[in-house]
């Protein structure tokens, strides 16, 4: 079988509860889950793992976004505000491409996240290329690897 566009786990998780899906027909998102209990701190930024890694056709990207319930019912918010995963960040020799999610506790109390809940929302889009685009650069890390 030929692999269009999925998502694999990363080898330190073996829970496939994990793997993301859909929980509607119409959803365009596929819910990525807290792979590890961890708690988050009034104020504090922590990366998030999921467990999981996607692939996807070259040109694809998988986008994430946060769960509208995360503010109001979590204190939590996607802080980068869209997460942009690149193609070429699946199996990356860094971190294999692993997928965290950025979050912000913007509450006064401490915030439980607790293994397999839904976090994020991940979303497979097709993009565009400019005229005279002429990239040909590698990726050689992973998290943040392409800039400073």
């Amino acid at each position: 079988m030929t692999k269009i566009r999925g998502f694999e786990l990363v080898s330190s998780f073996t829970n496939i509860e994990l793997l993301p899906k859909r929980e509607t027909a119409q959803a365009a998102g596929y819910d990525l889950k807290v792979a590890k209990e961890m708690v988050i701190l009034p104020g504090e930024i922590q990366l998030v793992p999921t467990g999981v890694k996607a692939y996807m056709q070259s040109n694809e990207v998988l986008y994430l976004y946060d769960r509208s319930s995360n503010p109001r019912k979590k204190g939590l918010v996607l802080i980068n505000s869209v997460g942009v995963i690149d193609g070429d960040y699946y199996n990356n020799p860094a971190n294999e491409g692993h997928i965290f999610a950025q979050m912000k506790n913007i509450s006064d109390r401490p915030v439980e996240l607790i293994e397999g809940e839904r976090l994020v929302q991940a979303v497979f889009a097709p993009f565009l290329l400019a005229d005279g685009d002429v990239a040909t650069g590698v990726r050689t890390g992973g998290f943040g690897s392409t800039g400073s």
